[in-house]
Parts: C-alpha cells; sequence; structure tokens
C-alpha cells in the first residue's frame, strides 16, 4: 500500500498587512504520496513559499491541517523537522566555516553520532563533487556549489521527504543542469520524495511526475505535466497566407486567431490536423504558404488557467511574504 508523505485538507495562512487582512493560502489541500517529485508552480506571491513554510512548520496555519513524513505539523512539529529536508531560497551555509564543518554541524543539530555524521558528510560531498570545496569556506564557493552544499545540509540526516524551494534560481544553465543531476541521482538512489517550487518551467516538465499549478492562494491545478497540457493548452498550429483576405477566410472555415496574413489554431493532436488543415484548404482554395506546428508547454497551461505568462512573471524573484500577524 502506497505511504502518503503529506496529507492537508484546508490549509490556509491569513496575515495583517497595512492595516488589512491579506489571505496568502486559501484552504488548500495536499496529497502526495512516498517517492513522489511533485513540483509546484505559480507566479510570485501565489503563496507556494508560503504553504512550504506551513508544511515545513516554519510558519503556523491559520486554519486547516496537515500531516507531513507521518507527524501533524501542528501537534508534532519538532517530529515533522526530524523527519524532513528543507532547502530554502537563501544559502544556508555560515559564510566564514567552512563547508564539511557545516556539514558536521549540521548533523548534531539533528542528534547524529561523531562517527554516523563524518561518514554521512564525506558521503554527500562525494556524490555532490564538493570534495574540492570541502575545506573551503562557504563564501568562496560559486553560486552551484553553494546550492550543492545546501542540498548536501538538507539530506544530512536523511530525511524520507525532501522540500526544495528554488532551488535552481540564479545559476547558469550549466549549473542548474549540474545541481539537478546530482537531485536526480540521490532520489533515485534513495527513494527521497520531493516537493519543489520553481520558476524553470523546463524542470518541471522533464523532472516532475505530477505538477500543482497555484494561483492567489489556491491550488487551481493538479496532475502530470502531459495531461495538463493536453487537456488545458493543446498543440499551436500557425498558417500564413499570401494575404490577410486569405487567412481571413481560412480563419472562417477551421477557426483560430488571425493577425495579418497569419492564422494561428489551437487543437489537440496538432501533428495529424496540421495536414488536414492543409489539404481542406487547399480543397477550398486558400493555398498554405507556410506552416509550423508546437506542442505546448507548461507556461501555455498556465495561459490556459489565468490568462497570463508565468515566465513573464520572472525566475529570480521570491514571493513576498509579509511578516505575519495574528488574525
Amino acid at each position: 500500500m502506497t505511504n502518503q508523505m503529506i496529507t492537508a485538507r484546508g490549509l490556509t495562512k491569513t496575515f495583517r498587512s497595512k492595516g488589512q487582512t491579506v489571505e496568502a493560502v486559501r484552504s488548500v489541500d495536499l496529497d502526495v504520496v512516498d517517492g513522489e517529485l511533485v513540483a509546484f508552480l505559480g507566479p510570485n506571491g501565489a503563496g507556494k513559499s508560503t504553504t512550504l513554510r506551513m508544511l515545513t512548520t516554519l510558519l503556523p496555519p491559520t486554519e486547516g491541517e496537515a500531516t507531513v513524513a507521518g507527524c501533524d505539523i501542528r501537534r508534532d512539529p519538532a517530529g515533522v523537522r526530524r523527519r524532513i529536508g528543507y532547502v530554502g531560497q537563501g544559502n544556508s551555509g555560515g559564510h566564514t566555516q567552512r563547508v564539511r564543518d557545516e556539514l558536521h554541524a549540521q548533523g548534531s543539530f539533528y542528534g547524529m553520532g561523531r562517527r554516523e555524521t563524518r561518514l554521512r558528510a564525506a558521503e554527500l560531498i562525494e556524490s555532490l563533487e564538493l570534495g574540492q570545496s570541502a575545506n573551503r569556506t562557504v563564501q568562496s564557493l560559486s553560486g552551484g556549489q553553494k546550492r550543492r552544499l545546501d542540498i548536501a545540509l538538507g539530506l544530512i540526516h536523511r530525511p524520507e521527504l525532501l522540500f526544495l524551494d528554488e532551488p535552481s534560481t540564479g545559476l547558469d544553465p550549466h549549473s542548474r543542469a549540474n545541481l539537478w543531476e546530482h537531485i536526480v541521482d540521490l532520489r533515485r538512489e534513495t527513494g527521497t520524495t520531493i516537493f519543489l517550487t520553481t520558476h524553470y518551467l523546463d524542470e518541471a516538465d522533464q523532472l516532475a511526475e505530477r505538477v500543482m499549478v497555484m494561483d492567489h492562494g489556491a491550488v487551481i491545478a493538479d496532475d502530470t505535466a502531459w495531461a495538463l497540457k493536453e487537456s488545458l493548452a493543446g498543440d499551436r498550429i500557425t498558417l500564413e497566407f499570401e494575404g490577410a483576405t486569405d487567412a481571413a477566410a481560412a480563419a472562417s472555415r477551421i477557426g483560430g486567431e488571425i493577425s495579418g496574413r497569419v492564422v494561428t489554431v489551437t487543437a489537440r493532436g496538432g501533428d495529424r490536423a496540421l495536414p488536414r488543415f492543409i489539404r481542406d484548404l487547399g480543397d477550398a482554395g486558400l493555398e498554405v504558404v507556410a506552416a509550423t506546428h508546437r506542442q505546448p508547454t507548461l507556461d501555455d497551461v498556465f495561459l490556459a488557467l489565468t490568462g497570463r505568462s508565468l515566465r513573464d512573471e520572472g525566475a529570480h524573484a521570491a514571493d513576498a511574504t509579509p511578516e505575519p500577524v495574528a488574525v
């Protein structure tokens, strides 16, 4: 029987900001099973990081309940923290401390014995390719090395569940790819459940078994990336004609949006629909002079759900979270 790693019902967080009540997270229900990699998407301010902070017991919920790694976040926050790893948006290591020393200190915080900590630290240093940096100070590391150290700190106690909040934000493409290669390898070896937020849609599309989309504090979609793209976006077909008159006539037959001489159509199974469109329009005397077919992306899904592009929200800004005041 599959174990539930995260179960949340009605999770809500309300803040007071500038004399007004702000509902940052609104009655969120979550279910994540053991071994899943789930991506949590949404624009800045959607409530993603606030949700993670509640699930990791860094913020108390205003309403609702959640069980994380078998422990209730309200009644047993210490139990939750013992069983999870959390990598936030900032770097975790002390700037003037050496990499190896930071790992040893983190192990001691979790009550690990000295020998166990040293063995585990050595294992993570090797697997995350930090060997040449082990005796360097954290402040001397590159951005990619710091994020790999953050992952190591989150994994030192072998957590059942790892939360990653924008783990690759600010990294160059090579460092991003390198970081994810290490995370995927570690997950394959240990079976760790991973729950992550990211603005990089390619990461979610390629890596996550399930994608959840959040907007205005609520979860508005939850499925595999493929299913979301198939049901909500569809393939994008563009057809170009000799003139705007032909384009308008084509749009009246097959639908779509007109922009000058170009008609854009969204359709399921676009690879099959495209030759059919060209054939049918040709039979009607409307010659297609150029055509393209593009499969949908998760940004197309977000656009279909919210009417705006997630890419436009910017990949380098964190959720703005006001200071909590009891409400």
